[in-house]
């Protein structure tokens, strides 16, 4: 069928690779590639010569916290963030809301209340908990693209860890079921409790080596099961060898890409995150793992709180980093600098997530799939103002810096997104 818009870019990453194109688009889905020149259509919105039509993001570890701590985010908010930085799909954590996502009864809580205000589309994780192995399979029908779990205190009493033969017991589920589960991979046993103002006492409290016991048992515990696995937000370079090979995927954050332990100011709790940021000794390896393709891709890990939570030293202090916004113009600031491209972006930012997850129609600018478009202008800078960004607590340990790479535009299924205008985003269920 005919095309009721051409997109037109110059620039644009189709397939892998960059190249000009005329992109038609029907019913909100991408009707056809071609040509530049090759297309036509009653409209035509052809991008500006600096700018680059990337894939929309996907971002799939996004704590939004609604209901029950949406003073620290909530949907209206982390959609209006993601749309400001490119990304037209998240999955939601079921953690840090209350209730926890670990029966069906608080999926459909969660769902109501993120009803009416997302600005992009947004999918959902079930989690799993001691106990509620029952309600992995009713989760699972319901529409949760898989299940988290921690392997030590998640920093919420509704949200405890799986021990080893729990975690055995979970994974054989999720085995039966075709489900994903993601693991928070830490050693509870190996970390300590971290004192003072000084950031190497707190890196000191969580070492690699409690990542690495972790990832170990994760990729054992698979291997027994047959269970796909996947470690979230890898933080320590050592653990890569026990990865390699095992079929467990594993992501990264841009916090472990961009900032290094070395540069932490006194006091500066804005910076915990949990795993910690590490050495940037670590960070260029995570950077050459990347580039290898040994990390599958990187999401933010967008966890944000109150200022007030902020506050006090590390042992006090809440650990995550809000930085949905700002994780395109993080990575590729960084990327380019190191010789990557936009391709390389694309790819560890918008496919292989929405390829490992299973978004059908996500991550990639392909003929069918949703017409979700990123419009990048590459060379522009800016200065990261915390105040002025879109998710609800103005902290970041970005403050001030200054960034290359300008989101312009984030289109969903075939629109600009007008953060004026009411929102648009659709709530997603796994098989769909």
């Amino acid at each position: 069928m005919a095309a009721e818009l051409v997109l037109r870019a110059r620039r644009a990453v189709v397939g892998g690779e960059e190249r000009a194109v005329a992109i038609g688009i029907r019913a909100g889905r991408v009707a056809e590639v071609a040509g530049y020149d090759d297309l036509s259509a009653a409209e035509v919105v052809t991008l500006a010569d600096d700018e680059v039509l990337l894939p929309g993001l996907v971002d799939t570890h996004v704590h939004v916290n609604e209901p029950g701590r949406t003073e620290w985010e909530g949907f209206a908010t982390a959609t209006r963030a993601a749309a400001a930085g490119g990304v037209t799909t998240i999955v939601d954590m079921p953690l840090n809301s209350v209730p926890a996502t670990t029966t069906v009864a608080a999926l459909e809580v969660k769902r109501a209340a993120a009803g009416g205000q997302a600005h992009v589309d947004v999918g959902f994780w079930g989690g799993a908990v001691p106990g509620n192995h029952a309600d992995l399979a009713p989760l699972h029908e319901a529409g949760v693209y898989g299940f988290k779990c921690f392997l030590l205190d998640s920093g919420v009493a509704e949200f405890p860890p799986l021990d080893p033969a729990q975690l055995r017991t979970a994974m054989t589920e999720t085995a039966r079921l075709g489900a994903l589960m993601i693991v928070h991979a830490e050693d509870g046993a190996l970390v300590t409790e971290a004192h003072g103002t000084a950031y190497d006492g707190f890196l000191a409290s969580r070492p690699a080596a409690a990542e690495q016991r972790a990832i170990d048992l994760v990729v054992a515990t698979a291997r027994e099961t047959g269970s796909r696995a996947h470690v979230v937000h890898l933080s320590a370079a050592d653990a890569l060898p026990s990865l390699r090979g095992s079929g467990v995927s594993v992501e990264t954050c841009p916090h472990y890409l961009v900032l290094a332990a070395e540069d932490v100011p006194e006091g500066a709790t804005q910076f915990k995150c949990c795993p910690p940021v590490r050495e940037g000794a670590n960070r260029d390896r995570l950077w050459a793992a990347l580039a290898a393709g040994d990390i599958d891709f990187v999401v933010s890990d967008h966890s944000p709180c109150p200022a007030e939570l902020k506050r006090g030293d590390f042992a006090e202090a809440w650990g995550g980093i809000a930085s949905l916004q700002l994780s395109l113009p993080l990575v590729w600031t960084a990327a380019r600098e190191r010789g990557l491209g936009l391709t390389d972006v694309a790819r560890w930012m918008a496919t292989a997530p929405a390829r490992r997850v299973g978004l059908a129609g996500k991550g990639e600018i392909a003929v069918g799939n949703d017409a979700d478009f990123c419009v990048l202008a590459p060379d522009e800078t800016f200065r990261v103002e915390a105040a002025a960004l879109q998710h609800k607590n103005p902290v970041s340990p970005y403050d001030g810096r200054t960034l290359t790479g300008t989101v312009r535009q984030t289109w969903l299924r075939g629109a600009p997104i007008d953060l004026a205008a009411a929102p648009r985003g659709r709530l997603l269920r796994r098989g769909a």
